[in-house]
């Protein structure tokens, strides 16, 4: 009977040493392209990535971004985004895809697609590219 109520135990322990992030949900398996921003394509080649437990790095259509994720799965929040300052044509698209993924709140990702949203109805889609 011991065995019964200690096994579950081990495993609820074991769990909780994983990475909880995105990148522990199928995240980290692959560079993110940006499709669309609250149902708008978005066509300045933007790609997003989730490295590793709470990191996340990309590169806009301008300048390189990187930062941290600290929120456990499903939740999403950025936190300390940083970019390099260079000038182009995009740079509108830039920020207006900063500041969505500074609004952006809930995470999923399911097979090729990465979803991330918020409780206003703002949503950013992704598609992998390994």
């Amino acid at each position: 009977m011991r065995f019964a109520f200690t096994f579950p135990l081990m495993i609820a322990l074991f769990q909780c040493g994983g990475d909880e992030t995105l990148s522990g949900y199928g995240a980290a398996d692959a560079a993110w392209k940006l499709i669309e921003i609250d149902g708008t394509d978005f066509v300045a080649e933007t790609v997003i990535q989730f490295p590793e437990e709470g990191k996340i790095t990309g590169e806009g259509p301008c300048n390189q971004f990187f930062g941290s994720q600290a929120e456990p799965y499903p939740w999403f929040k950025t936190e300390n985004i940083a970019s390099t300052r260079r000038a182009c044509p995009d740079l509108e698209a830039e920020t207006w895809m900063l500041q969505s993924l500074d609004k952006m709140t809930l995470a999923e990702v399911s097979a090729n697609t990465l979803i991330l949203s918020n409780d206003a109805g703002g949503q950013m889609v992704f598609e992998a590219v390994r």
